[in-house]
């Protein structure tokens, strides 16, 4: 109120990066162009596509998966006491909770001996996996290196809780210390992999690759889908990250 005493410019800043992001749309109304600030991520047409994908994709992955997770079972028992299957608080789409499936690579009270590895860097940077983490088992050192640690995710793509391709689940307490620009991630369904494992995967923390999850949103396809998942093989076999 204060300005309109005083004769000076006003001049306002739109913010074309939340623009890009959900792909606003400008609308003619009786001559006056509107702008749609909340056109969704994935239209009905693409999310449709996307879920008959992971349900097709999803259900054929598991049915192959499961002697090998059987033998996986077995094997996690033998080396360590707790149970098989580690069930961890995730943030999903839209920012609503759930919980993710695991195998266990870690000792059974890992979560209660977090504070001895979390580490905050000079420059406020939060390093919480690490490739010498005195937690992780004999068994799930292998596990983690070959990726098969995450094949009960697989669940959690059938069950509408992930889906196969998108920005990777964020633990809650580091999604509390997000700026507002990075939570636009959750804008789609988070993935069992996605742009950022593709492109170095644990060699970049996950809080840090917001721009490579943003990129995804903004260039969404079903093409773009297959392309991930393909590269993924890749990234599994060589082991590129995976700790």
């Amino acid at each position: 109120m204060d300005l309109q005493t005083v004769p000076v410019n006003i001049r306002v800043v739109p913010d074309y990066f939340s623009l890009a992001v959900f792909r606003a749309t400008v609308e003619d109304f009786g001559g006056l162009p509107l702008i749609n600030l909340r056109e969704p991520a994935l239209n009905p047409y693409q999310r449709a596509m996307k879920r008959a994908m992971d349900l097709v994709l999803g259900s054929v992955a598991l049915i192959f998966a499961l002697p090998v997770m059987g033998l996986i079972a077995l094997i996690i028992k033998l080396d360590s006491r707790g149970p098989v299957l580690y069930k961890q608080q995730r943030v999903g789409e839209q920012g609503k909770p759930f919980r993710m499936f695991k195998f266990r690579s870690m000792v059974c009270d890992a979560d209660a001996c977090l504070d001895q590895v979390v580490e905050v860097t000079a420059d406020g940077r939060i390093i919480h996996k690490k490739k010498d983490d005195p937690r992780v088992t004999r068994v799930g050192r292998f596990l983690r290196s070959s990726s098969l640690d995450e094949l009960p995710q697989l669940f959690n793509v059938l069950r509408g809780e992930m889906s196969l391709v998108g920005p990777r689940p964020e633990l809650p307490w580091l999604v509390e210390q997000y700026e507002s620009w990075q939570r636009k991630r959750f804008a789609v369904p988070q993935g069992m992999t996605g742009w950022w494992q593709v492109n170095g995967r644990s060699d970049k923390l996950m809080h840090e690759h917001t721009e490579e999850d943003l990129y995804y949103i903004q260039n969404y396809s079903l093409l773009l889908d297959v392309q991930i998942l393909w590269k993924t093989v890749g990234a599994v076999v060589r082991k590129s990250g995976a700790y």
